[in-house]
């Protein structure tokens, strides 16, 4: 056996270019403690629950077609989250981090599906729902923004709308297949979410504080809107009302909680009140995803006092 120190080489007892099945991993003497101590290292890094790759590998949408070739059976086809997924649209459930969330497939006709990692079922799907992705049967991406915007959490589902939308799918394509969903769980939800559909959100949570806005009666905002300083665009505010400067951003835990980065945001904030009169309301992940947060009275506030700086009607 050799020792693994770095990158992994020619060395080593499979394959290195490849996505490989932990049971191929077992049968070649890598033991499942190894395993874990190899991931730990970054040497390897799993792809999905059961499949795992060398790190050197660069992630892609035909490295993640062949892990699932792995582990999905030839009658199935790959729904939801998993098909968001093989579409280069990331959206695992919040708080997974280390832990990869559980393959969903589903199946035309026959039994479910069981088996450990897999969230199995049926569901109907006509032929144009289903495309495939080197060699993977997943739903298209219009069908699988429809059914999370449908099948997930309301803040959850817009975000899953807006993030196909970046990727391609349009609005108008989205409500051109509402009709079809009648009497289909979760329509009534996807029918209030697709006229809000913005696809130049750039993260979920921009996407759940979009729809508070909206949930506390504000009207459409401007989405990552440019702020000229000295005539050049600068700064991008995530949500703006440009005539009233009202701005409200969500400052997620990646780029907004070091000092540093907090220095940063408060200088450009400052700048932009100064220069262009506006006000700003500032949201964390606590302030929209623990359960009974409700930012509605702060946006409604923060919208009011940027009216009166701007010498508006405060209830205009």
């Amino acid at each position: 056996m050799p020792e693994y120190g770095g990158l992994l080489g020619a060395d080593a007892p499979f394959a290195i270019d490849r996505p490989v099945h932990l049971d191929d991993l077992v049968a070649c003497g890598v033991t499942k403690p190894l395993i874990d101590e190899l991931v730990a290292r970054d040497v390897i890094r799993r792809v999905t629950r059961a499949t795992y790759v060398a790190s050197q590998v660069d992630d892609s949408i035909e490295l993640r077609a062949r892990a699932l070739g792995l582990v999905v059976p030839e009658s199935a086809i790959v729904v939801d989250r998993t098909a968001a997924w093989l579409h280069g649209v990331d959206l695992l459930r919040r708080g997974i981090r280390e832990e990869l969330p559980e393959i969903q497939l589903f199946q035309r006709e026959g039994t479910r599906i069981r088996r450990a990692g897999v969230e199995g079922g049926r569901r109907t799907l006509l032929d144009v729902d289903v495309s495939v992705v080197h060699g993977i049967r997943v739903t298209t991406p219009l069908r699988t923004a429809l059914d999370l915007g449908r099948l997930l959490w309301r803040f959850d589902g817009l975000a899953a709308l807006d993030a196909f939308a970046h990727s391609g799918v349009s609005v108008h394509q989205m409500l051109h297949e509402l009709p079809r969903f009648r009497g289909a769980r979760g329509v009534v939800q996807l029918r209030s979410l697709v006229p809000l559909v913005d696809g130049r959100a750039e993260s979920p949570a921009e996407s759940a504080l979009r729809l508070h806005w909206y949930d506390a009666g504000l009207p459409r905002p401007e989405v990552q809107w440019w702020i000229e300083i000295d005539g050049v665009e600068t700064f991008r505010l995530d949500l703006a009302l440009p005539d009233e400067g009202f701005a409200a951003e969500f400052d997620g835990e990646a780029f907004h909680t070091g000092q540093t980065d907090r220095d940063a945001d408060a200088v450009r904030r400052a700048l932009v009140a100064r220069e262009h009169r506006y006000h700003f309301e500032i949201f964390t992940k606590a302030d929209i995803y623990v359960p009974g947060a409700d930012p509605c009275p702060r946006l409604l506030t923060g919208r009011r006092t940027a009216r009166i700086g701007r010498g508006l009607n405060p209830y205009g």
